[in-house]
């Protein structure tokens, strides 16, 4: 890797702001980013070699900073979502039980032994893109929060299962990581709580904020990179390592300065890096020579927003059903982990894609959907 393709992935990854900049499509900044990457990629022009290893770690470090954000956005100090959390839980149950079903049927339909994998792509929700989304939208009440609560559970569990359900010889080795990750990250969060209440990040923030010396951000990334170390090394996914983080970090309270630093790295560079690679390493071209993929990515994607469309019958909208369908991060951790395992068929990783961007289109639209159903169930709470 050089330069070039450095200045390269920086500049195709503007299409991604330039697409989401019409907020009347709700498009995320993460399409235009991942198209940018099928340009210059593989399925491209090639201008990308994704296999380069120093450009598949800063992926690799795009992608546990993302997780983290990701974690650091779940609201878990607020109390309304404690309250909110029973509901979530059920209605994720409700949804897990839809893709067991869902997913064991498209298993034996492409003639596939991956049913746990897509029972986990099915039940999953992206905090990453739903979390934001809320928040942009200004949709609130009771029902967002519940929503909310209902997504989180949904990605962490996914999160947790993805390593057990997409390589079964090592599930025992992978949960096991996963505990010793979950363990971790709640002594971070104890000993984080014990320096909060004690005044020494106070005390730190300030030296740091005086002196220019950027400690807080050096800390937290050593921490992160520390825990992703250990995730690699127990076969887990460094999304598990940067989401438990972000929730440690979140429970305690993310200061506003250290929120706007981690801003610039993730969404600055190493995000739109880690997304023009993904899109740069997929070879699209295998759903044309198998076109059977094209059809398990539709069929993902609907089977995706059906199952998420059951919570209706616990009272929830169809739009916000339909909105916390989104999927992003764990079919691109899918896809990630089975290429680089070699577990999935050809054309199988981009299929898992092309599911999760139907479930995209679908959730922006419902967004829209979504608004005025909101500021309705708003009013009638204030009222």
């Amino acid at each position: 890797m050089d330069f070039q393709t450095l200045a390269i992935i920086s500049v195709v990854a503007l299409l991604g702001p330039l697409l989401a900049m019409p907020r009347r499509w709700n498009i995320p900044v993460v399409i235009g980013q991942l198209a940018a990457g099928v340009i210059v990629g593989r399925t491209g022009f090639g201008l990308i070699e994704a296999a380069d290893p120093t450009l598949t770690l800063l992926a690799d470090v795009g992608f546990a900073l993302i997780m983290f954000v990701a974690g650091t956005h779940v609201p878990v100090r607020t109390g309304a979502i404690r309250a909110a959390l029973s509901a979530g839980l059920v209605r994720a149950f409700l949804v897990t039980v839809s893709a067991s079903a869902l997913g064991v049927a498209i298993a034996i339909m492409f003639g596939t032994n991956h049913a746990p994998l897509y029972i986990v792509l099915l039940a999953s929700s992206s905090a990453a893109l739903v979390l934001p989304l809320i928040h942009s939208l200004g949709l609130r009440g009771r029902s967002m929060l519940e929503l909310t609560a209902q997504v989180a559970i949904a990605d962490i569990a996914a999160i947790v299962a993805l390593p057990l359900a997409i390589d079964p010889p090592d599930a025992g080795r992978a949960a096991l990581g996963a505990a010793l990750i979950a363990a971790l990250a709640v002594a971070l969060y104890v000993l984080l709580s014990r320096l909060e209440r004690n005044g020494s990040r106070a005390r730190l923030h300030k030296l740091s904020a005086n002196r220019k010396f950027a400690l807080e951000l050096r800390i937290q990334l050593a921490i992160l990179f520390a825990l992703s170390a250990v995730a690699v090394f127990s076969h887990v996914s460094v999304m598990l390592a940067g989401f438990a983080f972000g929730l440690a970090v979140a429970a305690v309270g993310e200061p506003r300065r250290l929120a706007r630093q981690l801003f610039a790295l993730a969404d600055g560079f190493f995000g739109p890096l880690f997304f023009v690679w993904l899109g740069a390493s997929l070879a699209l071209r295998d759903l044309t020579d198998h076109p059977q993929m094209i059809a398990l990515g539709l069929t993902l994607g609907l089977a995706t927003l059906l199952t998420h469309a059951t919570t209706r019958v616990l009272g929830l909208p169809l739009s916000f059903g339909l909105l916390s369908a989104a999927q992003l991060g764990i079919p691109i951790a899918a896809a990630t982990i089975g290429t680089q395992l070699h577990v999935l068929a050809p054309g199988e990783a981009a299929a898992l894609l092309l599911g999760a961007l139907v479930t995209i289109a679908v959730t922006a639209a419902a967004s829209g959907w979504a608004r005025p159903r909101a500021a309705s169930a708003a009013e009638k709470t204030v009222g």
